[in-house]
C-alpha cells in the first residue's frame, strides 16, 4: 500500500506553483507521414513544480519542515491544485452521481468529468477536502450520508437509502494525492537573509 500523510502541503507555497495534468502518450510516425497513437496511461498524472510558489523566508522555513516531515520522496500528502481544485467548476451544474434504488445501490465514488462533445474524461476524486463535501437528494443538501475523505466514496445513510428515485448530486473542494520527487533539498544560501533553490518537483501518486 502507497504510505500517505493525510496532510495538505501549504496552500500559502502551492498557490503560485506551476504545473498540471500529465499524460503518456506513444507515437510512430510512418513512412507515409501518419502517426499511430498509442494511450499508455488510463488515467492522468499531474506533475508540479512548487519552487515558484516560495515567496519569503518563512515560506522556505515551511516548507523544509514539511519536506523533513515527508523524508523526501517516502510519504504522499495532499496538494491544492489552485488551477482545479472543485466539483464542479464555477458556473457548472452540480452532477448527479446515482439515483436512489431503495437499497440495492448504496455508495458511490466522487468523480469530475472533463471533456467537451469530441470526448469525455472521467477523474476520480480520491482526496475530498473535509467539511467541504455536500450531498443533495433531488436538490436539496441532506445529511443521512457518511463521507470518507480518504477515499472520496460517499456512503448512503439508512433512510437516504430506502428511497426510490432520488437523484443524489454532490458538491466539493479537493486535493490531489502527491509526492515529492526529489529526496534532497538543494537550498543556495547567497548572502544573510537570502536563499535562492532549484526545481522542487511534486509527482501525483495512485491511491
Amino acid at each position: 500500500m502507497t504510505a500517505f500523510h493525510e496532510v495538505q502541503f501549504p496552500p500559502s507555497i502551492s498557490y503560485g506553483a506551476t504545473g498540471g495534468p500529465t499524460f503518456n502518450t506513444s507515437i510512430l510516425t510512418l513512412a507515409s507521414g501518419y502517426e499511430r497513437r498509442n494511450i499508455n496511461w488510463e488515467k492522468t498524472r499531474a506533475v508540479y513544480d512548487v519552487a515558484h510558489g516560495l515567496k519569503t523566508q518563512a515560506e522556505l522555513n515551511t516548507l523544509l519542515k514539511f519536506f523533513y516531515a515527508r523524508n523526501g520522496r517516502a510519504y504522499g500528502f495532499r496538494y491544492k491544485d489552485w488551477a482545479d481544485y472543485q466539483l464542479p467548476f464555477d458556473g457548472d451544474p452540480i452532477p448527479t452521481f446515482m439515483t436512489t434504488d431503495g437499497g440495492i445501490t448504496t455508495s458511490f465514488q466522487l468523480r469530475k468529468a472533463y471533456g467537451d462533445a469530441g470526448n469525455s474524461f472521467i477523474r476520480d476524486i480520491k482526496k475530498p477536502v473535509a467539511g467541504s463535501v455536500v450531498v443533495y437528494a433531488d436538490g436539496f443538501a441532506n445529511s443521512d450520508v457518511s463521507i470518507d475523505v480518504t477515499t472520496g466514496i460517499v456512503t448512503l445513510g439508512t433512510m437516504l437509502r430506502a428511497t426510490t428515485g432520488a437523484a443524489i448530486s454532490a458538491s466539493c473542494q479537493f486535493d490531489v494525492p502527491v509526492r515529492f520527487d526529489i529526496d534532497q533539498m538543494k537550498v543556495s544560501i547567497d548572502d544573510y537573509d537570502n536563499f535562492t533553490w532549484g526545481q522542487i518537483p511534486l509527482i501525483e501518486v495512485r491511491v
